[in-house]
């Protein structure tokens, strides 16, 4: 509408119904907009929710392997760790010595370098292993870039492939017409 005195913006929203609002109060005339101020905050106040609901806050999820780990226990554990970093949280892996283990500390390390080869597909080392006390941990975080990568040969991979050759096997309808049935010339032939 352009530069008017402050008087005339009151009267002209007023004869509207709506409100004068003050949008950059620092700027050289101060901008005002004519608007139903209400309506304004609870559009604020509905794009903020939204913006909140859609960020997502990674956590800090934590899994304790033991040294003399069994390989069936080593895989789930692994495919737990690998959802935690494709779900985009953190992952602590913590390495925990009983007893006479603290002597052989060579074993557990070997156990978390077997663990951050098979997660290199996910996730990055974020911490080297540290010893503290009798436990070993180190921290995970999760490479973004691979796993778009990752998500993407999955859904390419899961895509049927439509096949220009014929199947395998026959249709239902197809194997009832092909069956043979023993009939032998003599027994259609007409007796007489």
């Amino acid at each position: 509408m352009g530069v008017m005195n402050p008087e005339d913006a009151l009267r002209l929203s007023r004869e509207q119904g709506f409100d004068l609002v003050e949008v950059a109060p620092l700027a050289t005339p101060p901008v005002c907009r004519i608007m139903d101020f209400n309506k304004f905050k609870y559009e604020q106040a509905r794009r903020e929710r939204e913006a909140r609901k859609k960020h997502r806050i990674a956590k800090l999820k934590e899994v304790k392997f033991k040294p003399r780990i069994e390989q069936h226990d080593y895989q789930v554990k692994l495919q737990r760790l690998k959802r935690f970093l494709e779900r985009g949280d953190r992952a602590r892996v913590t390495m925990v010595f009983r007893g006479r283990e603290m002597t052989h500390i060579e074993l557990g390390r070997r156990v978390l370098d077997r663990l951050v080869a098979d997660l290199v597909p996910v996730g990055r080392v974020e911490r080297s292993p540290v010893l503290e006390g009798r436990f070993m941990s180190m921290i995970f975080s999760p490479d973004h870039a691979a796993i778009r990568r990752l998500s993407k040969t999955k859904a390419k991979a899961s895509q049927p492939s439509s096949g220009a050759g014929g199947s395998a096997s026959p249709k239902p309808d197809q194997a009832a017409t092909s069956r043979t049935t023993d009939a032998s010339p003599d027994a259609t032939a007409p007796t007489g």
